[in-house]
């Protein structure tokens, strides 16, 4: 019995189909495939690039707004998006635009720019928190701040929900199981014991949260106002409100990763549900798509900051190093880039068009599903969505993980990749731009609809 409740062999046959129809039609990546095996690293500049349900790399030509090419000729509609990264589209015009201005003005040069206060003013502006820094990207963003809280607490705890996401900081990379943190599975190279320092909590579990603030040494926690890489899981109603009243309990600092929750509005879950954190971070989308990430504190985090800074430098023998910040971190490009983005890209008309349209996918989703009588539900956060294969909305990780069948999610994912739709491929997240049209949104709903009669008309597809 699988969780979805179509059976294992009805996925492969399914999905032996789908692989020889993607190698047919696509001549020309598998020869770069083949090429690109004699100099990257498993035929891609980033390992991670060859965990999609394709069974050979798919290399994109060009991309635009909500669509791009491949170097077959292909076009596909991008629900995708870069997995945030192109929240707003592919090469925005005004981002192209910066782009070409900055390049002709210099990338880098370690000194600000007029940009910076403009990016600093709009993001105070935008987010309700008055000080800012930039990095290059929100693991950068997150691991900067847990150092600044430990500095400022002087403790040495970090506490995350269990099957968190925040990029690839090392103090987060743990799970909860059966009542103790251990290492997330799969970690390479991973040389000391990270439970020594970090700590796991199932999400909208109050009682377990509360008992890990309790013991007195925990300097933030750090946590998405909704969960997003493990299957996306909302908070429960009040949730994060006691989220914020607890920390302050046991003073603890409240870290709010809003990287893939920016697709709420254009203050985030933080402004839109009244959040009050301590620090923001976030990323991936803030500068249109160019490597740039941001964080954000209160009034008394910067107070704490340049007492921190200044008891650093009273106790360090010679010249101290913070431990934060990279050359490019801030550079000109990514300055006049994220300048650009909060001015012309990401605002509220923009908002006006993407969540409308992730609501009708939503709601289309809904009803496939009763359609095929699937015991299924649908999670939606503003401009994405995604459909889990369990009955009722996960409320926790591990609920989200147990609800898995990853040889179905990869055979959906490489059917409509061969009909010229691409979602995320980690999980069945979607999300919409302001250039994805509601003839977007109808073709996937069309596609997937396709894919689901032709799988359970395999015999014995139900199980």
């Amino acid at each position: 019995m699988t969780t979805s409740g179509i059976s294992e062999a009805a996925v492969t046959a399914f999905t032996t189909r789908e692989r020889e129809r993607f190698l047919a039609q696509n001549p020309k990546s598998r020869v770069l495939a083949e090429r690109a095996r004699h100099s990257l690293f498993g035929g891609v500049p980033m390992h991670w690039m060859s965990d999609w349900s394709m069974p050979s790399a798919l290399f994109v030509s060009h991309a635009q707004g909500a669509r791009f090419h491949d170097v077959d000729g292909h076009e596909y509609v991008d629900f995708c998006l870069g997995d945030t990264g192109s929240m707003f589209g592919h090469s925005p015009v005004p981002i192209a635009r910066a782009l070409a201005e900055q390049g002709a003005r210099g990338l880098t040069t370690m000194l600000p720019g007029e940009d910076a206060i403009v990016a600093g003013e709009l993001l105070a502006e935008r987010f309700g928190l008055p000080f800012w820094q930039v990095a290059a990207t929100a693991t950068d963003a997150n691991r900067y701040v847990i150092r600044w809280a430990r500095a400022i607490t002087n403790r040495k705890m970090l506490l995350v929900f269990d099957g968190c996401y925040h990029g690839t900081v090392d103090d987060v990379m743990v799970r909860y199981q059966d009542g103790r943190t251990v290492h997330r599975g799969g970690l390479i190279g991973q040389a000391s014991n990270l439970a020594e320092t970090s700590r796991a909590v199932p999400f909208n579990d109050l009682a377990a949260l509360e008992a890990a603030l309790a013991q007195g040494d925990v300097a933030a926690l750090l946590c998405e106002p909704a969960m997003t890489n493990i299957g996306m899981v909302l908070p429960e109603p009040g949730f994060m409100e006691q989220v914020r009243a607890l920390t302050r309990k046991y003073g603890t600092l409240l870290i709010i990763d809003e990287t893939h929750t920016l697709s709420t509005g254009p203050g985030g879950c933080t402004r839109a549900w009244n959040l009050q954190p301590d620090f923001i971070t976030f990323g991936k989308p803030i500068a249109g798509g160019v490597a740039c990430s941001a964080y954000g504190c209160s009034y008394e985090m910067a107070q704490a900051m340049r007492l921190a800074q200044q008891h650093a430098s009273e106790t360090s023998h010679g010249h101290g190093h913070s431990g934060m910040g990279t050359t490019l971190s801030a550079n000109a490009l990514a300055m006049h880039c994220l300048r650009v983005n909060l001015e012309e890209v990401m605002t509220s008309a923009a908002y006006d068009l993407m969540l409308p349209l992730a609501a009708r996918l939503a709601a289309g989703l809904r009803q496939l599903i009763a359609r095929h009588g699937l015991a299924w539900s649908v999670t939606e956060l503003g401009a994405r969505c995604e459909f889990q294969f369990c009955v009722t909305p996960p409320k926790t990780g591990a609920q989200a993980e147990a609800a898995f069948h990853d040889s179905l999610q990869q055979a959906l994912h490489l059917y409509l990749i061969n009909r010229g739709i691409l979602i995320t491929p980690f999980h069945n997240m979607t999300l919409c731009c302001p250039d994805t049209t509601a003839a977007d949104v109808d073709r996937l709903i069309a596609t997937l609809d396709d894919a689901l009669t032709e799988l359970l008309a395999v015999p014995g597809a139900r199980c």
